[in-house]
């Protein structure tokens, strides 16, 4: 009866009982009723009133979630296709909204419905006389046409730049995604695209004195844009500078930003200001300014030495929270500028007990460690520690025992008890299996080898990164083309936090070729796994060994080290020792006593599969021979014709891995597995990843 009564009504004279009819059975999520909807709605397509026109368009969308084949078998598709042409902007708009919505839902991937270059001007031509949702659905969907040439994509970005100057801070947005995406495609050095950089800081900046809620996202997004091109904004550091009355998160995010765009040209201005900043009220905030003031110096090698002095200064307050910061930045710097700015030390010494939070002790720990032997009383100092050791954060504890084993290579002579001490402690009494196995292999090397354990502890280490925080490139690309949408915000890709249809993956196109960064290669083929299967995890390699009893009550601790003391102290070369002796522990861990275990290897896991890679099936593991690290990869063609051109390529992860020799496959042909061992180095760029173990081939 209900139904009837809809169908009457779509032909009422009035458009408002036209549309409303419509509307109404579009949102009637029933099956039965959808039969009954496409008469009425096949009219409302063609109404002569545009609001019953725009109405039918969005119900073409509804009626699509309920029956998506019923739709296409209808032809209104095909309709909603027409409507991109219709005369009235808001028609326009909704039609482009409903498409977009079916595309989104694609169970295929792929969109149903291409949009092509005579469609794309019809947009733009109804893209000014939009209202400004109207703008929006059509400057989104302008970011995932593909224009054919350079030529085409600047035409639709000196269309939509006016968008720039809107005052709906949305449309700002979605007009500067639209450009960021075809500034990829254009390369960087032309002219349009330097242009199109100037023009875009302007917007940008005044987005920042809209109210606080409106700048927290366009200081979200504009994170991810200076990532992606800081060229942008590089002269405009003043607006970021944090006024008094932002609110918290204002003032974070800011701070974040101001490093991003710190230079040798605006150095000195940053640092008065994070100085200035360091004695606020806000504790958050002094922390986040203590640390920004330690990545200016990592950032910025010719301000360093200024930005330890102002460190230095801040220590003298002897405010609590702010020597503790100050602290963990200047670790850093230890480990940026090896041997430069040890003349610190002892001003960071004199504040050893004010320290009680966990990484600001482990901070302390590892510098007394590192210079241990420039640091007269370093034994007494690391003893203070160990007093509460069992009571103490597990970063702590680690941090202790490898430097007091430092300490004891350092001076074996007068730290043989101290080193006897801690290892007892760690590997006794403690609950802790990532401190009891460290505590092992100390123990092991040392008892064994104390020349390899000399290389292994006191390895030059490689230095730390300007940028640790940066997004994974791939990441970063996805993120731009959801700019002004919650991922942008939460910094996420939406399939992390959006259940159910995730709709179409969007990324940066490939740049013109051979423009591409300096800094990185284009291999031939690459593979990036989804976030859920990438490659696994490079400390599952399980370094195993026979169980070690330990202490009974009131039986007097055992010598540790063994006979691996008197060779240090004596310096001569280590006694090979039987497999079962008392120096052989945890069996041949590093495979030092002439043993031919060659370590534990994972069974091999699927990285890539035939669905997803067009018949390519990837399964690999990792593998260490003769201390080098080895991808063991299998290359299955599942598919009907031969593979060729096969390329590897990793991109930037927490342990520098790079590929030490090309990828040789000539050719794979159908039906055919091929097995690829490929050893690894770690001498290429650190980034650190989340998680830490994350590898993107």
């Amino acid at each position: 009866m209900a139904v009837n009564t809809f169908v009457k009504d779509c032909d009422d004279p009035n458009p408002l009982i036209r549309a409303l009819a419509v509307r109404t059975m579009g949102c009637i999520r029933v099956d039965k009723i959808t039969e009954y909807l496409c008469e009425p709605l096949r009219k409302c397509l063609k109404d002569e009133d545009p609001y019953v026109r725009k109405t039918a368009a969005v119900s073409v969308a509804k009626l699509h979630d309920i029956n998506a084949t019923l739709v296409e078998e209808q032809g209104f598709l095909d309709s909603l296709r027409e409507l991109l042409g219709d005369s009235n902007p808001m028609v326009v708009a909704n039609a482009v909204a409903a498409l977009t919505e079916i595309n989104e839902s694609s169970s295929t991937g792929k969109p149903l419905i291409e949009m092509d270059t005579a469609t794309i001007n019809k947009l733009l031509t109804a893209l000014n006389e939009c209202t400004e949702w109207g703008q929006i659905f059509i400057l989104d969907n302008l970011s995932s046409f593909n224009p054919k040439d350079d030529r085409e994509a600047q035409s639709i970005c000196e269309r939509i730049t006016p968008r720039l100057a809107h005052a709906n801070a949305a449309v700002v947005l979605s007009a500067v995604k639209v450009l960021m995406k075809y500034m990829e495609m254009m390369g960087q050095d032309t002219d349009f695209v330097t242009n199109i950089s100037k023009k875009l800081s302007p917007p940008l900046v005044t987005l920042l004195s809209s109210e606080p809620e409106v700048q927290y996202v366009a200081l979200r997004n504009i994170n991810l844009i200076i990532q992606k091109r800081p060229d942008i904004l590089k002269h405009e550091m003043k607006v970021f500078f944090v006024k008094y009355n932002d609110p918290i998160y204002i003032k974070l995010e800011k701070l974040d930003i101001m490093i991003r765009l710190t230079s040798q040209a605006n150095i000195a201005q940053v640092l008065s200001e994070l100085k200035e900043y360091s004695t606020e009220v806000d504790v958050d905030f002094v922390r986040k300014s203590v640390r920004a003031i330690g990545r200016c110096a990592i950032k910025v090698e010719q301000s360093a030495e200024r930005c330890v002095s102002t460190l230095l200064d801040l220590i003298q307050t002897k405010v609590n929270y702010v020597v503790q910061e100050a602290v963990v930045v200047i670790k850093d710097i230890f480990r940026k500028y090896p041997n430069k700015y040890e003349s610190i030390i002892g001003t960071l010494c004199e504040n050893l007990d004010t320290l009680d939070e966990p990484e600001a002790r482990a901070s302390m720990i590892w510098i007394i460690g590192e210079y241990a032997e420039r640091i007269d009383n370093a034994d007494d100092l690391l003893e203070s520690f160990l007093d509460n050791f069992n009571d103490e954060n597990s970063q702590v504890q680690l941090q202790l025992l490898t430097a007091i084993v430092k300490l004891f290579l350092k001076r074996p002579t007068d730290t043989q008890e101290l080193v006897q001490q801690v290892l007892s402690l760690a590997t006794q009494d403690s609950e802790n299996p990532d401190l009891r196995d460290r505590g092992f292999i100390y123990w092991r090397l040392l008892s064994t080898d104390p020349a390899a354990a000399k290389e292994v502890v006191l390895a030059e280490k490689p230095l730390i990164a300007e940028e640790t925080d940066l997004l994974e490139p791939t990441l970063l690309d996805e993120l731009i083309c959801h700019i002004a949408s919650l991922a942008s915000v939460y910094h996420k890709p939406p399939t992390a936090f959006v259940e159910g249809k995730v709709g179409l993956k969007k990324m940066l196109p490939a740049r013109a070729a051979g423009d591409t960064d300096s800094d990185q290669e284009v291999a031939g083929a690459t593979i990036i796994p989804e976030p859920g299967s990438l490659i696994g995890d490079l400390l599952d390699m399980d370094i195993g060994g026979a169980a070690v009893p330990r202490g009974q009550g009131g039986a007097p601790a055992p010598d540790l080290l063994g006979g691996g003391l008197d060779q240090l102290l004596a310096g001569g070369p280590p006694e090979p020792t039987a497999a079962g002796g008392s120096n052989s522990l945890l069996g041949d861990i590093f495979g030092m006593g002439g043993s031919a275990h060659a370590g534990y290897v994972p069974p091999k896991q699927v990285w890539l599969s035939a669905d997803k890679g067009k018949g390519l099936e990837i399964s690999g593991t990792w593998s260490l021979r003769s201390n080098i690290i080895h991808m063991e990869m299998t290359f299955s063609n599942k598919a009907m014709q031969a593979m060729q051109g096969f390329g590897i390529q990793l991109n930037k992860n927490s342990f520098g891995l790079v590929s030490s020799q090309p990828l040789s496959i000539p050719l794979l042909n159908a039906g055919q597995t091929l097995d690829i061992s490929l050893p690894m180095s770690c001498t290429g760029a650190v980034q650190k990843m989340d998680p830490l173990t994350n590898i993107q081939v």
